[in-house]
C-alpha cells in the first residue's frame, strides 16, 4: 500500500530547538547555530524511525508579510520579530531539508499552516491518508477520515472524530470555535466576553457561526449563563467574529513549487549536505546520520 503523506510543521520544531538553548553549538563563523543543530536531531529521528517515502517541510516566512496581514494588520503583532541569528538558522533548516532531498514548502505570504492545508488538499486522492506532525491545534481543521494529526514531541496522536474530545468541538468547527473565541497567540480578537466553553456550547447548538449569527435572537433563550449579554455581544461585535474565522481558516489554494509532485522523496544532494556539515560544525556522529538519511 502507498505510504501516508506525512506534512511536517517544521517552523514548530525550529522554535523548540531555538527555546531549547543549545549555546555551544556555533557554525564557524562562531555563530548560534543551536536551533540548526536541534532541529536536524529531529528531523533525523523523525526519518529515522518513520522511512517515509513520502514528506513535506512546511516553514513561515509570511508572519510579517502574509495575505492575513491584509485582513488584519493586527494579526500577530503580539509577537516580537525573530531575532537576526534565528532567522539565518531557518535558512539553514530549509537548505538541510534541501540537501536531504525532501520537499521543502516556504512563502512570504501564506505561512506552512496554509501550505500544509494546500499540499494536502492537492494529493488527497493520491494517498491513503496524511499524518500532519504537529501540535498546532489550526491544522485540526484539515483531518477527514483517516488523517491524522501527531503532537511528536508527546506522543499523542488524534484523528478527526477525537477532535471534540480535545478542543470541545468539531474538527470543521475550528475556524468557527476561534472565530468566536478568538487566539491570543495569533493575536486574533474573536467575540470580546465568550470564551472557549460558551463558544463550544454555541456550535454545538448551532452548528455552524453562520447558522448563530442568523438565528443570533434565539441565544437569550438558551441555557447558558449569561445568555442575553452573550446575544448582545455577539450582535455588537458581529464582523469581528467573520474577521476572526477568516483569519483562523487555513487557504487551500497556496502556491506549490512547479516541482511538487507527490512530495515523494528525492536524491540527496551529497555536495551541499556535505557544505552545511563543515559550515554548521556538526560533529561525527550526526554526519554519520545525515549521509545514512541522505542514502535513504
Amino acid at each position: 500500500m502507498t505510504q501516508p503523506l506525512y506534512l511536517v510543521d517544521a517552523s514548530l520544531y525550529v522554535f523548540r530547538a531555538w527555546h531549547a538553548g543549545d549555546l555551544d553549538a556555533v557554525d564557524t563563523d562562531g555563530r548560534p547555530a543551536g536551533a540548526v543543530h536541534g532541529f536536524a536531531r529531529f528531523l533525523l529521528e523523525f526519518l529515522e524511525r518513520q522511512r517515509p517515502q513520502r514528506i513535506l517541510l512546511a516553514f513561515d516566512e509570511a508572519l510579517r508579510t502574509g495575505f492575513r496581514h491584509t485582513l488584519y494588520p493586527a494579526y500577530k503583532a503580539n509577537r516580537p520579530p525573530a531575532p537576526e541569528d534565528l532567522r539565518r538558522q531557518f535558512a539553514h533548516c530549509q537548505a538541510l531539508g534541501h540537501a536531504l532531498g525532501l520537499t521543502v514548502l516556504a512563502d512570504a505570504r501564506y505561512e506552512g499552516d496554509d501550505l500544509i492545508a494546500s499540499a494536502l488538499t492537492r494529493l488527497r486522492t493520491d494517498i491513503p491518508h496524511g499524518i500532519i506532525v504537529s501540535a498546532d491545534k489550526d491544522l485540526s481543521q484539515l483531518l477527514l477520515g483517516d488523517d491524522e494529526q501527531w503532537d511528536y514531541g508527546r506522543n499523542l496522536r488524534w484523528r478527526a472524530h477525537e477532535v471534540k474530545a480535545r478542543y470541545g468541538v468539531h474538527a470543521h468547527q475550528i475556524a468557527d470555535f476561534l472565530g468566536l473565541c478568538g487566539d491570543a497567540i495569533d493575536n486574533i480578537p474573536g467575540v470580546p466576553g465568550i470564551g472557549a466553553k460558551t463558544a463550544a456550547v454555541l456550535l454545538a447548538h448551532f452548528g455552524s457561526l453562520d447558522a448563530l449569527l442568523a438565528r443570533v435572537d434565539e441565544v437569550p433563550y438558551l441555557r447558558l449563563r449569561g445568555a442575553a449579554t452573550c446575544a448582545q455581544r455577539l450582535r455588537e461585535h458581529r464582523e469581528s467574529a467573520l474577521l476572526s474565522r477568516a483569519l483562523a481558516t487555513l487557504a487551500l489554494d497556496a502556491p506549490l513549487p512547479a516541482d511538487f509532485g507527490r512530495a515523494e522523496r528525492r536524491a540527496a544532494n551529497m555536495d551541499a549536505l556535505e557544505g552545511l556539515c563543515e559550515g554548521l560544525r556538526f560533529g561525527p556522529m550526526s554526519r554519520r546520520r545525515l549521509r545514512e538519511a541522505a542514502a535513504g
